[in-house]
């Protein structure tokens, strides 16, 4: 599925959605702030030892910040990229693999969630009864796809492994229905691709990506030939040949952000109007989907698919459907499946030197099936009931902070402001972990059986959603697990949710000064908030259901600046030749835009009229900023900053942080930056939307 007031200091905790950042030595973690908590970098929040004062602030703020830490950090060789989430995710997995193991050591009794637990963790650690199955346990359903007659019946086999998450042409999930939030319905959207986006493989005389074409179409044949299918060595054209097609009726990463387009209720006649040569009955009853009403994300794509599953040969459709399911449990196979796997899509797509040690994918494994259970184990171990408390006064300081800067708007009308008013005062907010845990009794789990564990897991969370089909809506339901250094903003319940393990350091530091926090953590919530109003939340009203309450002069005023910010990280170049999208990373730059213009507004609310104290030389305002740009901390490989182009919604950490100061009159005041600089605008050319 697939994210604000202030009159006292923080001493709280938060996070931001989706984003990876940061540096560890900057803010410290909990031993370090014990062994320095009276040093000069803990009353200040910031570490001055990671400036690099060659680099003018006005010129690069994110490297006059960041400079030395960029210069003497190195990314772990099976990391992508490497920030304050890894380190947090990296010290979360420590604690799991310990809740995990224990379990495995104890002798449970059968059925208990200990016993699933250890088990499901046992059977992905012995390597040695995983590889003598080898592709045995594949080829049953590859016998059976083999044997389909007809394409009628291919679609149904289709509809019975997405069941199990197996990728196919059309993904079906079930979410709120977005013009009536207090319902469930299922979605029909586009699917199928194994290269990032469309663009991979559309682009001409893109070296990269023809690169990941060539090592795509390897891999399929690969993985093809080990698991024994005869037409390995026409696998990878059939695939290849599908892709494309598919691709170019896929609409593109802008056109599928439009949440009105993107809305199209249908009956199941709608639906054969568009695909009459698919049979969306079979299809629909096959997944277990009864209902009368769905809505489709993008109708042209199902016109066009129903082109490509007349032009497509059965004998085609089958080898793409065999590789899909091949593909979808490479991982949990013998040794040479997992390493043809990492090697396209850690090393070739990836950058990875390395692949994570065993332990850490199976403890990636036991979470992704048993997430809340493990998630119960680590609230009891790792959380202090405290965080959650201070947290609800931060949400509460941040949320009067909106409140006044939208009364202070001055291109937006009363009409509109009292509805932006109605809506924010109705955000929900979730913080630590869910009052109510997700039942996993309907799971087996047999230590001898790895691929059947998965199997099942698949099957348990598919029904799962399912049965949401036709009940009340599950406000209590969260999307990430506690253990998850992550947040998210989900706009038909009109919430934020912030899981404990983001509630730590390095994104708050009880010992630093207020600026640092506000300018970090305080900025993050910040973005969350900002989330329910940026380009597309705004389309939501404080009910989450999608409806325009927008004046038409209003709308316009905030197209236009938005616009503006949209013209400015365009300008952003990541790789040689190759620029951010500000279309497509529109929303989450309004989150950051706005996130940090609302965490300022409520650091001068909380200083209640006095001046700040300078601490190490440094301004409150100084520090302020310095606090958002050192939380952005981040390595990247190269070729993860090339999937992120066209796969990623947000912009990379450069952008979080340059993109963002210019715009604020206070960042030129606190570092003195004046026309000269690189970094300037011009005052009427900054963009200020909430």
């Amino acid at each position: 599925m697939t994210t604000p007031a202030i009159h006292k200091p923080i001493f709280i905790l938060a996070a931001i959605f989706l984003a990876g950042c940061s540096n560890e030595d900057a803010v410290l973690a909990p031993a370090q702030v014990e062994q320095q908590a009276e040093s000069a970098v803990l009353r200040s929040g910031i570490d001055n030892e990671n400036f690099d004062t060659s680099v003018p602030p006005g010129d690069d703020f994110y490297r006059y910040v960041n400079g030395m830490w960029l210069e003497k950090t190195v990314i772990p060789a099976d990391r992508s990229n490497y920030g304050s989430f890894t380190y947090l995710t990296d010290e979360a997995e420590e604690n799991l693999r310990a809740i995990i193991e224990y379990a495995a050591a104890q002798e449970a009794e059968p059925g208990t969630d200990a016993q699933k637990v250890g088990d499901f963790f046992s059977s992905f650690m012995d390597q040695g009864n995983i590889n003598a199955l080898g592709a045995q346990p594949l080829q049953e359903t590859l016998e059976a796809i083999a044997g389909v007659p007809s394409k009628d019946q291919l679609l149904i086999t289709m509809a019975e492994l997405n069941q199990l998450s197996v990728q196919m042409p059309v993904g079906v999930y079930v979410d709120n229905d977005a013009m009536q939030s207090d319902q469930y319905i299922s979605y029909l959207s586009q699917w199928g691709l194994g290269l990032p986006d469309r663009d991979w493989y559309l682009s001409e005389g893109d070296e990269s990506h023809e690169v990941a074409r060539q090592a795509y179409r390897d891999y399929i044949a690969t993985v093809m030939e080990l698991a024994g299918y005869d037409r390995a060595g026409d696998a990878g054209e059939s695939v290849l040949t599908i892709e494309f097609l598919i691709a170019q009726s896929h609409w593109d990463r802008v056109k599928n952000r439009q949440r009105e387009l993107t809305y199209n209720k249908m009956a199941l006649d709608d639906l054969n109007g568009l695909a009459p040569d698919m049979n969306w009955q079979e299809f629909l009853e096959a997944l277990g989907i009864k209902e009368a009403t769905y809505v489709v994300r993008q109708p042209s794509y199902l016109e066009g698919l129903n082109t490509i599953w007349n032009e497509v040969s059965l004998q085609q459709w089958k080898d793409y459907t065999s590789f899909k399911y091949v593909d979808s449990f490479a991982a949990y196979l013998s040794e040479d499946f997992v390493e043809a796997r990492f090697d396209f899509q850690g090393r070739t797509l990836e950058g990875l030197e390395e692949m994570r040690p065993r332990w850490k994918r199976g403890v990636d494994t036991v979470d992704g099936a048993l997430g809340e259970v493990v998630g119960r184990l680590y609230i009891e171990q790792h959380f202090q009931e405290e965080a959650k408390a201070r947290m609800d006064v931060l949400v509460e300081n941040l949320r009067d902070a909106f409140r006044v800067g939208i009364n202070e708007l001055e291109w937006m009308t009363d009409v509109t402001k009292a509805q932006a008013q109605d809506k924010l005062a109705k955000f929900t907010t979730k913080i630590g972990y869910p009052e109510e845990w997700k039942d996993y009794s309907a799971l087996t789990v047999d230590p001898a059986d790895l691929f059947g564990n998965v199997s099942r897991s698949r099957m348990v969370e598919h029904n799962r959603e399912l049965e949401k089909l036709g009940s009340p809506i599950n406000r209590g339901e969260w999307f990430m697990t506690p253990h998850t250094v992550n947040a998210y903003y989900n706009p038909p319940m009109n919430e934020i949710v912030f899981p404990a393990a983001i509630l730590q350091p390095p994104f708050f530091n009880v010992e630093a000064d207020d600026a640092v926090n506000y300018g970090g953590i305080g900025a993050v919530i910040g973005h969350e908030f900002s989330h329910g109003f940026d380009d597309q939340g705004r389309k939501s009203d404080g009910d989450g259901n999608l409806r325009d309450w927008w004046t038409e002069e209003d709308a316009a005023a905030f197209s236009g600046r938005a616009g503006d910010l949209v013209d400015q990280y365009n300008q952003f170049e990541v790789l040689p030749g190759k620029f951010l999208d500000g279309e497509f990373t529109l929303g989450e730059n309004i989150g950051d835009l706005s996130g940090l213009a609302v965490a300022y507004k409520a650091y001068r609310m909380s200083l209640n009229g006095e001046e700040a104290p300078v601490i190490d030389g440094l301004t409150g305002d100084q520090r302020f900023f310095m606090g958002w740009a050192q939380v952005w901390r981040r390595l990247y490989r190269d070729e993860n900053l090339e999937m992120r182009i066209t796969a990623d919604p947000h912009s990379h950490s450069e952008a979080r942080t340059n993109g963002v100061v210019r715009n604020f009159d206070a960042w030129y005041d606190a570092f003195d930056i004046g026309p000269g600089a690189a970094m300037y605008l011009p005052p009427e050319q900054r963009v200020k939307i909430w």
